[in-house]
């Protein structure tokens, strides 16, 4: 196993791999550490092209004693060049849409979760855990249901249904908060010290987080073994942003992939917006907010990952934007009728801001933006309702002439 050991971001202080996400000496976030000076480059990229069709072929650079195994592996979601899109945003740049909405239960929380669970299994854990704003609900009570574990969802109460309807299917325990995602994750956080539960974004955390590095592989590997120019992703927690980040390090690091790390543009709804604020700001400290925004899935007021995302924009030559809720409406709109992809209020952010660097001339002829689309369309499908178009006609073709007769190409 190439990882190491749990290190401080923070003081550097290392700890044993087990289920600890805080130093003990200056309370900052752990993360995995990895010993690669054994790994060939040439012999790594053999076993990533001769392995399975999901993330498990990256085990490599993943923290596992022995081989993870997850009936619902995630992973090697479409990259889809998205010319008319370009087109519509002005643009002489290469658009690609990294669409994980294809996942098992239609989101990029599918990948944090398979490696936390086979992680919880790996230590010993019989019943899972998280706090969620609905995407990783749906994926904990999935992918534990597969591994045949227990598990408790923990959400604020006000969540989308289509997401608590879709997390309630699998049996697990739907648990609603009466306050927001921050009561929810400070609640996890209490109970996580007095239960024997594998809370998945809490005391598995640095494992959990580690699962985010794969979209950077992927999308490495699908632009045949080169990296972007530039990509565009959402900000919740600042988790996503970062570990992008490194998984483009590691692999540059090792030697699988030659180039200049991409520059990150990072992307959050006007009313829930701490990084996006520090980021304007000049400032390093993400004042937390009460969220305000109808892109739930973001919706984090007190982000744990800011200021490293904050750091990241800054060092790579980046930005972090935000958009209101009429520009996430608009950015959904606009990626389904350019690319045929259907995304939720996470991914019209990603849009909206997308769409910022195009009118700003932000973007080069020529290069190449990856935009990462984080979650499905039909979870959060009343947030397009008032611009719902429905046409009824009669059954006659008189009556369909009356009302399309001027728009139908001959």
């Amino acid at each position: 196993m190439a990882a190491d050991n749990l290190k401080c971001k923070e003081c550097g202080a290392e700890y044993e791999l087990n289920a600890n996400f805080f130093c003990e000496k200056c309370f900052g976030p752990l993360e995995v550490r990895y010993d690669f000076s054994n790994l060939d480059a040439d012999e790594a990229r053999r076993r990533i092209q001769a392995g399975s069709r999901g993330i498990w072929r990256y085990s490599d650079f993943l923290p596992f004693d022995g081989k993870a195994s997850d009936p619902l592996e995630p992973g090697m979601t479409p990259l889809v060049k998205a010319d008319r899109l370009a087109e519509r945003l002005g643009t002489t740049s290469e658009i690609w849409i990294k669409n994980d909405a294809a996942n098992p239960t239609h989101s990029f929380k599918d990948r944090v979760v398979a490696v936390a669970i086979a992680k919880a299994k790996e230590l010993g854990f019989e019943t899972v855990a998280c706090a969620s704003t609905g995407n990783l609900a749906n994926a904990v009570a999935a992918h534990a249901a597969a591994a045949g574990l227990d598990s408790y969802v923990f959400v604020p109460a006000n969540l989308e249904e289509q997401k608590l309807l879709a997390t309630d299917i699998y049996g697990t325990n739907l648990v609603g908060v009466n306050g927001n995602y921050d009561d929810v994750n400070r609640l996890c956080t209490q109970l996580a010290d007095e239960k024997p539960w594998a809370f998945v974004n809490v005391n598995l955390r640095p494992y959990y987080a580690e699962g985010s590095k794969t979209l950077a592989y992927e999308t490495v590997e699908q632009l045949g073994w080169k990296l972007p120019d530039r990509v565009v992703s959402p900000i919740a927690s600042g988790s996503l942003f970062t570990k992008i980040n490194r998984g483009f390090q590691e692999w540059m690091d090792i030697g699988l992939v030659e180039g200049e790390m991409p520059v990150f543009h990072g992307s959050q709804a006007e009313g829930c917006s701490p990084v996006a604020t520090a980021f304007a700001e000049g400032s390093n400290i993400c004042r937390p907010q009460k969220p305000d925004t109808i892109a739930k899935s973001l919706a984090i007021g007190d982000p744990a990952d800011g200021p490293y995302a904050v750091a990241q924009a800054r060092r790579t030559g980046g930005t972090v934007d935000m958009v209101n809720d009429d520009e996430i409406r608009a950015g959904i709109r606009l990626l389904a009728e350019t690319t045929g992809i259907f995304t939720e209020t996470a991914g019209g952010v990603t849009m909206g801001v997308l769409k910022k660097l195009a009118d700003r001339g932000d973007l080069v002829s020529g290069e190449k933006v990856v935009v990462y689309i984080t979650g499905e369309g039909l979870k959060t499908l009343d947030a397009n309702r008032d611009s719902f178009v429905f046409t009824t006609i009669d059954p006659d073709p008189a009556s369909f002439e009356s009302k399309f007769g001027q728009e139908v190409a001959v």
